[in-house]
Order: C-alpha cells, then structure tokens, then sequence
C-alpha cells in the first residue's frame, strides 16, 4: 500500500491532472498492452488455481499455500490491476471518491501476497529443518486455518489503517487524486507490517533454507558413497527434489524482492524528500508486475504444472475420475 501522507491544504495544487500530450497511437498501443498484462495475470493464476483444487495429487500444504498465492495474485489482476494501469496512463484518477476508497480496500490483496510469500519460505523451513514435526503438524487442513487467520488479519489491518485516517469519513478530493493520507504514527506501523516483519521473514528464513539445502545435498552425496545402487537412486531423487523446491523458491523470492524493493524505497523515502508523483506509477506497476511473473516461474520449473494446463486446457478435466490423474509422473 502507498500510505503516503500529504497537506490536505495544498493537495489539489500538488496532485491536479496533467494534460495526455501522447499521440492517438501510442494510446491505444498503451491499453492494448495494459489490457494483455491483466490477461496474462489472470489466465495465469487462473490456471493454478484450477490445477491445485482439481488433481488430488496436488492436495499438500506446499500447494495450499501456492494456491493462496494464486488467488490473491488473481484478485490483484481482476479487480485492482486495470484501475492502476488506467491511472497510470491517464496520469489521473477518473473514477470517484467511493472506487478510490474501494481501490484501496482491493490494494490490501497486495499484502496478502507479501505474507503469502513468507508463507512459503516459513513452510519449506520447516520442512527441511525439521522434516518429522512438520509432517506430524503441518496437513492441509492446519494450513488453511493459517491462510483464512493471515487473510482476516490483514484485510482486517487494510479496513483499520483506511477507517482510523479518515479514508472512509472524508468527503472531500480533489479531481484526479486518489492517495491516502495517515498519521506519522499509522505511517510507520504501516511500514513494520507492510514491508519490515514480512520482508525480515523472507529474507532470513530463505537465507537458512539455502544452507540447509546445501547441507542436505553434502550429507546425501556422501551417504550415496558408502550405499547400495537403490538406496542411491532413490536418496539421489530426494535430493534432486529438495534442491528444485530451494531453487523454485529462490527464484521466486528474488523475483519478489526485485518487483518490491522500488516501491519499498518509495514509500520509505516519500515523506522525507520530494519525489516525482510519476514514480508512484512506476514503482506501483512493478509490484503489480509480480503477480503476473509468478504463474510463470511455476510454468518454468514445475512440470506438474505444464501438465495440469494441458489437461486443463484440453478441457480433459471434465471427464471422470480426472481428479485422480497422475500429474506428478
């Protein structure tokens, strides 16, 4: 969230609508690209979230909370994506007071996937650093609870943070605006749970996986010299296996990092010194831009996945028992 705050006094000064100086082509050319990027974002999530509810064999914590991650992406790119690209190539809020208030309700789904992502790094640590308690406690049953309980707190934190500024209670803004205004205090609360705790958790339980992945791969190499062929095969497997979810999820933290970092940097430094509103826009689209990304790293590097749009695509999933199609193989 941009919870950046302003002089109410001189706001319309700051924040009036310039006038679109592009040519009729490059217009168009804009809203037809704009227009792909929320396809792709949906289609694309879309089709995660098909292939985890549909295949029983998807059915793990691991995917329960991919497929969180899919939904608030597919929120993102289906309710609060084309508002943004709108304004951004306007360079103006053209729909109304009530859809600003409404824009940034919808905003909260973009913390819900920062926390769905340190999710993801919390359970694969867990995982690995303790495989025997996470499989007697983590099932996918506990996992939803955790998901529902992250879901409720956040958007519970996005109503609190927009109702105790007056976000909801204030009936005047200027044309073409569309930013919230907080306190000093709600601003650095809202730094420490937007950006601070969850980032802290990414990066530091990331940074452990990767050891301890490195550490399992020494271990399991030299435990295939003093081992049978079998019992090499199949501890060589589990390696290979291990290894692709550490390099899955690296990929896609660092990818997190890099479509975030800008519009941290924005929001840490927007009330200290003056910055261009253009780059609102830019950085905005950014950390948009990782909710499309996402499909396409499990597109990439999972080939469950490829198989799942297949059969998915194929409309194979509507015949009987094709709950129960090997996707794994």
């Amino acid at each position: 969230m941009n919870l950046t705050e302003f002089n109410q006094s001189d706001r319309c000064v700051h924040f009036s609508c310039p006038k679109r100086s592009v040519s009729p082509a490059v217009y168009i050319l804009l809203y037809v690209c704009s227009a792909a990027v929320v396809l792709l974002t949906v289609c694309g999530n879309l089709l995660i979230m098909i292939s985890v509810f549909h295949f029983k064999q998807l059915h793990t914590p691991a995917n329960t909370l991919v497929l969180s991650l899919a939904v608030s992406d597919f929120l993102v790119g289906i309710f609060a994506m084309p508002l943004m690209l709108i304004w951004t190539i306007e360079s103006c809020w053209i729909f109304g007071r009530v859809f600003c208030t409404i824009y940034w309700l919808i905003s909260g789904l973009l913390i819900i996937s920062t926390y769905n992502i340190a999710q993801i790094a919390v359970d694969r640590y867990l995982a690995l650093s303790n495989p025997f308690l996470y499989m007697a406690i983590v099932s996918v049953r506990f996992t939803r609870v955790v998901i529902v309980f992250n879901w409720c707190v956040v958007m519970g934190y996005t109503i609190a943070i927009l109702y105790f500024n007056g976000n909801f209670k204030s009936s005047v803004m200027c044309p073409g605006e569309c930013f919230l205004f907080i306190n000093e205090v709600w601003s650095v609360i809202d730094l420490l749970f937007s950006f601070i705790f969850p980032l802290s958790v990414i990066i530091i339980l990331y940074t452990q996986v990767f050891v301890i992945a490195k550490k399992h791969a020494t271990a399991i190499r030299d435990l295939n010299n003093h081992t049978r062929p079998k019992t090499q095969k199949i501890t060589s497997h589990s390696m290979k296996s291990e290894r692709k979810a550490a390099k899955v999820l690296s990929i896609l933290v660092s990818v997190f990092l890099a479509c975030l970092f800008p519009y941290f940097i924005y929001t840490l430094l927007g009330n200290i010194i003056e910055i261009q509103t253009a780059a609102f826009y830019y950085v905005s689209i950014l950390f948009y831009l990782n909710s499309t990304i996402n499909p396409f790293i499990y597109a990439l590097f999972y080939p469950w996945f490829r198989k799942c749009m297949k059969l998915i695509i194929i409309l194979q999933i509507f015949q009987t028992d094709s709950e129960l199609i090997n996707v794994l193989s």
